[in-house]
């Protein structure tokens, strides 16, 4: 099944951020050749794609899980939860009708 992984930055956390950045993206790359991702990115705090020291609020990754423990424990193993960079998170089922 498909889950909605949400994560709300904590204040002041683009420096953890850009440091433990490759590790994140390694692990959502790994999803990604297995063929269960369908969406990931972060949210930028401004109107921006490259919003510079404004940094960002938080990312969101649509991905596939056999179920929402693995799901949640996915997440919980993600250097933005373990190194400080989400404050807060939330994983959701998902059900995708389009495209």
């Amino acid at each position: 099944m498909w889950y909605v992984i949400t994560g709300k930055d904590a204040p002041d956390a683009l420096a953890i951020r850009k440091r433990v950045r490759p590790e994140h993206l390694e692990r959502a790359r790994r999803l990604a050749e297995q063929g269960r991702m369908l969406v990931a990115g972060p949210c930028p705090a401004i109107d921006s794609p490259d919003p510079g020291p404004a940094g960002f609020t938080g990312s969101l990754i649509i991905a596939e899980f056999p179920s929402l423990e693995d799901a949640r424990a996915w997440l919980a193993a993600d250097p933005y939860v373990t190194e400080g960079v989400f404050e807060s998170w939330e994983v959701r089922p998902f059900v995708k009708v389009l495209p």
